[in-house]
């Protein structure tokens, strides 16, 4: 019955390009002669149920909340609760961020991200010579434990969930931010919410790393260790495709490059003595939502499915969280345009829904002014009812996985997951996501996909709104966020007055530790805990551990 069926309709389809669609393209052809997804996945023009394989339905859709979890990891999903609301901000002072934080949280934002300056992300205090052009420029300026303080004062941390994108010095930050907590009276069972702590990413695609990966790896061992015994509700690495994408990589790449390095860092942690389903379950992911809609939707279902293989199959993961891949997603930075910027509004709202339909259990949404500037007040707002106009008003939330079963979405989810599959295979042969870093295989990857995106902008056979098409000769004027230069002037008037008043023979003491731990071996969460609550600077604690493992230094591969 079923063979008959499927030959009535592989007749019935042939017949209908023969006598509808043949004749109707004779006098009106297609606007293209072959449609192609972000990432070369050829688009046919019709998809029916010949696509969509139902007797495998429960090995490769399932249901949600179930294995292999490709419609959701929860059996609910946002019928139960909506997706925390978490917008990445963070600029000049402590005081100045934390203005803003509570200003988002009033809005109704239901999470906080903290961006940090670069300084910050590379283990320099504020006032390191080479610093100073930086300063609280692209985020907030963390010195010490005072600044911690400051940033997250009045805002009562056993009450929210916290993301701190940092991944060199990640263990400094988190131990200053248990450091708060204590101080707050919340102890750190209750702290909820996710360090990146992603090394691997930064040597890939972004650039913001200090020590080699032997000692970064163990410095992000030694956190999932530590949070396991000390912090169980804490998600221990947010393991980011999303830099990857800004960076230039199709939808196919962030995935297959984010699970490689997943394997990589389970592998670490099971090299370091840890059982499987101590530390995988607080593992979570990152993700960008781009452009092409459709695409992404299927990209976050088959990184579902992939991740939950992986845990399953590769490493043998019996607890059933340990399967569930968990991922914040924010809308795509690098396709925010500086011409007619407003136009980004919309385009951040449709890659929103997208990471949406797709799953997510955590979005941050794009300010319409961030090719021009850091996010101003009024842009960020706007950023923030988009996604609250996505939860409350357009019912996309009222039903599991809405796109599933879709013909178009459950095999363009295939496709996704094959090729990424390839591409995991490839880096399996050359000896796992480390070695393939270091030979510059993703690196080069990468840059040829954002060298072909490139060109077909230039060439126009890739449409941007405003930028090579439906140009605007207008002029307008914006009120944009400015960081007040004497930041920088504060911020080490500040540092000055920490050293000043803080006990030299505890500092010193504290960094001896420290410094013996990360020679002879143990866990440096302990000893980096100590320093900081002893006021030792971040530029301090990382400048121990530069002397003991050294710095990287990227290989030149073009």
């Amino acid at each position: 019955m079923v063979t008959d069926a499927k030959s009535r309709l592989e007749d019935e389809l042939s017949k209908w390009e023969d006598e509808i669609v043949g004749r109707v393209t004779k006098k009106a052809p297609e606007r293209k002669s072959q449609f192609v997804t972000d990432s070369g996945v050829t688009i046919k023009r019709l998809y029916t149920p010949l696509d969509h394989a139902v007797e495998e339905y429960e090995q490769r859709e399932g249901f949600p909340g179930r294995y292999p979890f490709t419609r959701g990891i929860q059996p609910t999903m946002y019928r139960s609760r909506f997706w925390t609301m978490r917008q990445y901000a963070g600029f000049g002072t402590a005081e100045a961020t934390n203005e803003r934080f509570r200003y988002l949280l009033e809005q109704g934002q239901t999470g906080l991200s903290v961006a940090f300056d670069l300084p910050t992300q590379i283990g320099y205090d504020s006032d390191f010579a080479l610093a100073r052009g930086e300063v609280g420029k692209v985020g907030v300026a963390i010195d010490t434990l005072a600044d911690m303080e400051t940033l997250f004062s009045g805002i009562p941390l056993d009450k929210v969930s916290t993301s701190m994108t940092i991944n060199a010095p990640a263990a400094i930050i988190l131990a200053m931010y248990i450091a708060v907590a204590e101080k707050q009276g919340v102890v750190p069972g209750q702290l909820r919410g996710t360090i990146q702590n992603d090394i691997l990413k930064e040597y890939v695609a972004r650039g913001t790393y200090i020590f080699p990966p032997a000692p970064s790896m163990r410095l992000i061992t030694d956190i999932f260790a530590y949070c396991s015994q000390n912090l169980p509700h804490w998600n221990t690495i947010s393991i980011s495709g999303y830099h990857i994408r800004e960076a230039g990589a199709t939808a196919v790449q962030e995935i297959a490059f984010t699970m490689a390095n997943g394997i990589a860092y389970v592998k670490a942690a099971l090299q370091a003595g840890l059982a499987i389903d101590d530390f995988a379950p607080r593992l979570s992911f990152f993700f960008n939502a781009h452009n092409n809609f459709f695409e992404e939707v299927a990209k976050f279902r088959a990184a579902r499915r992939i991740w939950a293989r992986i845990m399953k199959e590769r490493f043998g993961a019996q607890d059933q969280r340990s399967l569930m891949l968990r991922f914040h997603t924010q809308t795509a930075g690098c396709t925010l345009t500086a011409q007619q910027p407003q136009v980004n509004i919309i385009r951040v709202a449709f890659q929103a829904l997208a990471a949406v339909l797709g799953g997510t259990q955590s979005l941050h949404t794009n300010s319409w002014d961030e090719a021009l500037a850091l996010p101003s007040e009024e842009a960020v707002t706007i950023a923030l009812r988009t996604q609250q106009v996505i939860a409350h008003e357009l019912g996309v939330a009222d039903t599991v996985d809405p796109l599933g079963g879709s013909y178009f979405i459950e095999k363009l989810t295939d496709e996704i997951e094959a090729r990424a599959w390839e591409y995991l295979k490839r880096i399996d042969e050359m000896g796992g996501a480390v070695a393939a870093i270091e030979s510059g295989y993703m690196q080069k990857e990468i840059h040829e996909s954002a060298y072909r995106y490139q060109k077909e902008v230039e060439e126009g056979e890739k449409v941007v709104v405003g930028v090579n098409k439906y140009q605007s000769a207008e002029e307008h004027r914006y009120r944009l966020l400015k960081v007040d230069p004497e930041v920088v002037n504060r911020q080490i008037q500040k540092l000055e007055q920490i050293k000043e008043n803080r006990s030299a023979t505890e500092v010193s003491n504290a960094l001896a530790e420290l410094r013996e731990v990360a020679h002879f071996g143990g866990n440096l969460m302990p000893p980096i805990l100590r320093a900081v609550k002893a006021y030792a600077t971040l530029g301090e604690i990382c400048g121990v551990l530069r002397d003991v493992f050294g710095e990287y230094r990227a290989k030149s591969l073009f």
